[in-house]
């Protein structure tokens, strides 16, 4: 039989109950699968829209997969955001215990945790494949649940992209002097760098970038991937769209789920929901790079200007970078500690990559 229990975060879980005597477990094919798992439906707050390509559409497609491979068990229901939680809210929610889980970058936690940036995204740091070396692999994944396990939460990777734009300027982007006074959304810790070369800084959610550009509360602005940003409509508002994505090489996507909850599942449930995120990490990657040059090639079509940053403006974005990390080391442990295994990691990483890779 099956006992469902509501809580008020909005899940609702039925736990399967052994039968009674009169009632043998070989007499049902299906009682040993119950054994372990147990059916759950959890209301599922997000930080992207789910109409958004890449970032966007993963999260969808995780529901559906793992409703599909638990055979019905396992039911997320999604709130776009704002429904139920602010964009920049979701891990606070799951905290405060009003939602079981969430999917957001966990880089919108900065403030309350800096440590939380290099989970999320790093300026001139890991790409992507080192990205998921790191974490599945390096011990990545240990430091990360540390982090969050202080704070009652339990994150699971669940989606990866490719570098974004380094941003959308209404105006060429020669020298630090084009971005002293610069009105431009940021986020994360490229977002600290720009302030320390003299930016205005502001960070947006995504649904709010286009008006304030139009509006002219922001001159510039980054936000994620060509293909995404086309979709946001920023290409109509500032014509100068640079490369690289020096503050965000490699972007990772988490699930964070309330730790008790997590700790509560049966295995099976638990390895569901890590092994479609794992899909979802090759998906989302896939993706990334797979959609990014039709976009382009639109845009070269259209007048917008598409270009890279000079060397010598990458080196100064790199300095202050370098200072940046070095001060938060040093303002907070969980920083420092996170950081050095980084470093260590890319230490290595970096000669095997050097031997083995062409040089583009």
């Amino acid at each position: 039989m099956l006992v469902t229990v509501a809580f008020l975060s909005g899940l609702v879980i039925s736990l399967a109950v052994r039968p009674p005597a009169s009632q043998p477990a070989a007499a049902r094919p299906e009682a040993a699968f119950e054994e372990v798992s147990e059916k759950m439906h959890w209301r599922f707050p997000v930080a992207f829209n789910t109409n958004l390509p890449v970032i966007g559409a993963n999260i969808l497609r995780f529901a559906q997969t793992v409703s599909r491979v638990s055979g019905g068990r396992i039911s997320i229901e999604i709130h776009e955001p704002g429904a139920i939680v602010p964009a920049f809210g979701v891990t606070q929610a799951v905290r405060e215990h009003r939602v079981p889980a969430g999917y957001t970058w966990l880089g919108y936690d900065q403030g309350h945790s800096p440590a939380s940036a290099l989970i999320s995204a790093v300026p001139f740091g890991m790409v992507p494949l080192e990205f998921i070396a790191w974490w599945y692999s390096a011990g990545g994944r240990q430091l990360g649940e540390e982090l969050y396990h202080k704070q009652g939460l339990q994150p699971v990777l669940c989606g990866l992209i490719s570098p974004e734009t380094a941003g959308w300027f209404r105006s060429p982007l020669q020298s630090l002097d084009d971005l002293k006074g610069l009105k431009i959304r940021f986020a994360g810790l490229g977002g600290k760098v720009l302030q320390k070369l003299g930016g205005a800084v502001t960070i947006l959610p995504g649904g709010e970038i286009f008006p304030a550009l139009e509006k002219g509360v922001i001159d510039a602005t980054e936000y994620s991937l060509p293909v995404i940003d086309r979709q946001l409509g920023l290409h109509r508002l500032a014509g100068y769209n640079y490369f690289p994505g020096w503050h965000q090489p490699a972007t990772a996507f988490h699930l964070v789920i309330d730790l008790e909850l997590w700790q509560s599942l049966k295995p099976q449930n638990r390895q569901w929901i890590q092994t479609t995120c794992i899909a979802e990490v090759t998906q989302s990657l896939a993706e990334a790079e797979a959609l990014q040059g039709e976009v382009l090639r639109d845009f070269s079509q259209t007048g917008i200007v598409t270009s890279q940053l000079s060397d010598e403006l990458l080196q100064e974005l790199r300095r202050a970078t370098a200072q940046v990390l070095d001060e938060e080391a040093v303002r907070n442990a969980d920083f420092a500690k996170i950081y050095r295994h980084q470093k260590a990691f890319r230490a290595d990483y970096k000669e095997w990559r050097r031997l083995a890779y062409l040089k583009f």
